[in-house]
């Protein structure tokens, strides 16, 4: 018996269809969760903070200059706010740091010290390379049991959703200094898909590099910070002008990190 392929193109359409129609419920039902869930936990005033042990300041883009980008200053700017207003004792910043030239947290911790916060209070996180491995490290490392996260509006939810399932008690303060610098709807749509990458994550319990434990009860935050680098390399943040460095600096102001 022939079977002519027109016949199959009906249960063909119904299949990919029906394929579409489950990824959006999972992508819907996903950002619906998460977004339900932290619903009123973050707040844009510093005086509304409850206190905490420590604010977790995520990491984003540093630029190849060495400058912070936008998102990222307004972040550290926030924290050292909180410090200064007794909200927090401790400061965790914690990033990518995947070559000697590229450094977020040390990046984070010499603004935050520009800024009078004490050395000893700033903790470090060279491990921080998503949301979700910045919160498991959190707990696991430095024994973090209540914070405030410090991050932008968009990023809030998943990161509060994220820092619940690792099991710290967490409020949030949002650093949404300059709503035009942070990429807009190319920001918001990437978390959408963020979002269901975070109930994934929490769902296996995907593993996030381990260390030395580093308790922030009874550490100097001195204690976290990363080793020199070794002799002759250049510091983070200086200039790199060859060709393979201005494509990559180009390609990471089309897609910068977000937390």
């Amino acid at each position: 018996m022939i079977t002519w392929p027109w016949r199959r193109f009906p249960k063909t359409v119904g299949g990919v269809t029906g394929l579409f129609a489950l990824l959006c419920l999972v992508v819907l039902g996903s950002n619906a969760y998460i977004l339900l869930s932290t619903s009123g936990e973050a707040t844009d005033e510093v005086a509304d903070v409850p206190p905490a042990e420590i604010a977790i300041v995520p990491g984003a883009l540093v630029q190849r200059n060495g400058h912070m980008s936008g998102m990222l200053a307004d972040r550290v700017k926030e924290a050292s706010q909180l410090w200064h207003a007794g909200k927090v004792g401790k400061i965790l910043v914690s990033g990518d740091h995947h070559t000697w030239a590229y450094d977020e947290p040390d990046t984070m911790r010499k603004a935050l010290v520009r800024e009078g916060v004490k050395p000893e209070d700033i903790f470090e996180d060279h491990a921080g390379f998503d949301t979700w491995a910045t919160m498991v490290r959190a707990r696991s490392i430095f024994n973090i049991q209540n914070a405030v996260v410090v991050t932008q509006g968009f990023h809030m939810p998943r990161a509060l959703y994220l820092a619940e399932a690792a099991g710290i008690h967490v409020t949030g303060l949002l650093a949404d200094q300059h709503h035009w610098g942070y990429q807009g709807k190319r920001s918001a749509v990437r978390e959408v898909f963020a979002r269901v990458k975070a109930i994934w994550d929490t769902t296996v319990d995907t593993p996030a590099t381990a260390g030395q434990r580093i308790p922030i009860q009874t550490s100097d935050g001195r204690e976290s910070w990363g080793p020199a680098p070794p002799e002759g390399t250049p510091p983070a943040g200086s200039p790199d002008t060859t060709p393979a460095a201005a494509h990559l600096d180009a390609a990471a102001d089309r897609f910068r990190r977000t937390g």
